[in-house]
């Protein structure tokens, strides 16, 4: 039986768990730490048809180099193929980890996944000569017919999908793999989990301890020009897992993971389609498993009153909308299609629904002033939001917004400046006479004020006294948080 080896690889483990899935990859100040679900999505198909998987995902393990490639060389001599995860910011790290696979491995072929190298394919295969490829754009069905055509004696170099070094060293393009189409296809994410992780490695500040996080669609049909995986992965168009799918993979974790309290739901924007949403609810609520497990999910500002509350009663514990400005100039600039008259009315409503809100703001976009960095503070305190999180615009490449700051001449240019020395979140980037300093700061005084208002630690202690796993997720996350808003 053939083996195809998926890596999460090793990074800046010394200071934590670097979170490469997250839209924002590092070690972040609340300890969150996802999935790598676009791999384990990958390795599932390749399994499912029958290859011998190894996963290994280094970072949940704060396993380093040296340790990562020992467990390789115990479980893994036989491999015919290496398939490495890679980030904006660890990308020098990855592609040197993956040469040295292939160093050690010459035999096998090594491939590169990913956001950053499907915008960036040359010139990561650039970095160093012993990647012989990478996949651009979504690529569980690249991966999967690269193992084929490994298996098959057929020539790997001619799949869809790639950016490969040919035999004469070149660097060669082959045009894009289609988008899966049909989603029920896709296997289940919580189904590979509990065959090769733990669910216990993983943590989401806002969710409540242990969960698993599943995607039930790809793509986004809204266009906000910082949002990386529409721009780099799964395009634009919602291609999403029929309702009957997505409840059977619920009953699945309800069957399978006694221990688990939560479903996230990664997609982009869950809620784009409110009848599909309803459904999905509806089923959920006949088949009890409204009273077995909780969910929360990233959704939209214009989601109506009465989808929330069939959504609460499905289930729904908490909702993610992008906020991201208290400026309209702004939401206009990044083509949010949003207004901030409608924040104030989603949030009353979800809270008349019984479900919480956490609120997501970005500073620095196009337009951005020290005023409406102080009006977006202004909006976030007056709206009574559960959890926050403010950062800098972090725009990474194959975003509308990358090209924009590159043009501007507001980055440094160096991927390394995405994050700090510890892994935490940084910007490289600048705008106007704002310095890259000045949005973190500001972030970090947003924080700050929003948390340690005798409201918001009232409302904490009225919620943890009404939930005991609402208190354990809140304490855990403090614990990890604390030493940051002291500073």
């Amino acid at each position: 039986m053939m083996k195809i080896v998926f890596i999460n690889p090793p990074f800046k483990e010394e200071y934590g768990k670097f979170s490469r899935e997250q839209r924002s990859p590092a070690i972040t100040k609340s300890g969150c730490f996802y999935y790598p679900l676009w791999l384990i999505y990958a390795a599932a198909r390749v399994e499912r048809d029958g290859f011998e998987v190894v996963f290994m995902d280094a970072p949940a393990k704060l396993l380093g180099r040296d340790a990562c490639l020992d467990r390789i060389n115990r479980t893994s001599q036989d491999a015919s193929m290496f398939v490495v995860d890679t980030t904006t910011p660890s990308i020098y790290s990855d592609v040197e980890f993956a040469a040295g696979l292939k160093e050690q491995f010459p035999n096998a072929i090594v491939v590169l996944v990913g956001t950053h190298v499907s915008t960036k394919p040359e010139e990561t295969l650039g970095l160093n000569r012993q990647i012989d490829a990478v996949t651009r754009k979504e690529y569980d069905l690249t991966v999967h017919e690269i193992a084929c055509a490994l298996r098959d004696g057929k020539d790997w170099r001619s799949v869809k999908g790639i950016t490969y070094r040919d035999t004469d060293e070149t660097i060669k393009s082959n045009e894009d793999m289609p988008y899966i189409e049909y989603m029920d296809d896709v296997p289940f994410a919580s189904e590979f989990i509990r065959k090769h992780l733990d669910v216990e490695d993983y943590f989401i500040s806002i969710a409540t301890f242990p969960e698993i996080q599943i995607f039930t669609g790809r793509g986004c049909p809204f266009f906000c020009n910082f949002c990386l995986y529409p721009q780099t992965m799964h395009g634009h168009k919602y291609r999403f897992r029929s309702p009957q799918n997505v409840v059977e993979e619920f009953q699945y974790i309800v069957d399978h993971f006694p221990n688990v309290k939560e479903v996230v739901i990664e997609d982009d924007t869950f809620t784009a389609d409110k009848s599909r949403v309803q459904a999905i609810c509806q089923l959920l609520i006949n088949k009890g498993i409204n009273k077995k497990l909780r969910w929360m999910c990233n959704a939209r500002v214009t989601l109506d009153f009465e989808t929330m509350v069939i959504m609460k009663k499905a289930g729904c514990r908490l909702l993610l909308p992008g906020f991201e400005s208290g400026s309209q100039e702004i939401l206009n600039n990044i083509r949010k299609g949003t207004k901030v008259e409608q924040y104030k009315p989603f949030v009353d409503h979800a809270r008349k629904a019984g479900m919480q809100v956490h609120g997501c703001f970005i500073v620095g976009n196009k337009g951005e002033t020290r005023e409406t960095m102080q009006e977006t503070l202004r909006v976030a305190l007056t709206l009574k939001l559960d959890t926050v999180q403010f950062y800098p615009l972090m725009p990474y490449p194959g975003t509308e917004a990358y090209d924009w700051a590159v043009a501007q001449g507001y980055l440094s240019g160096k991927y390394t400046d995405y994050l700090q020395e510890d892994g935490n979140h940084n910007t490289s980037m600048h705008i106007g006479d704002i310095s890259a300093q000045e949005l973190v700061e500001f972030c970090n005084m947003a924080r700050r004020k929003f948390y340690l208002r005798p409201w918001y630690i009232g409302h904490r202690i009225w919620m943890g006294i009404h939930s005991f796993d609402d208190l354990k997720r809140a304490l855990k996350s403090f614990i990890r948080f604390k030493d940051y808003l002291k500073k």
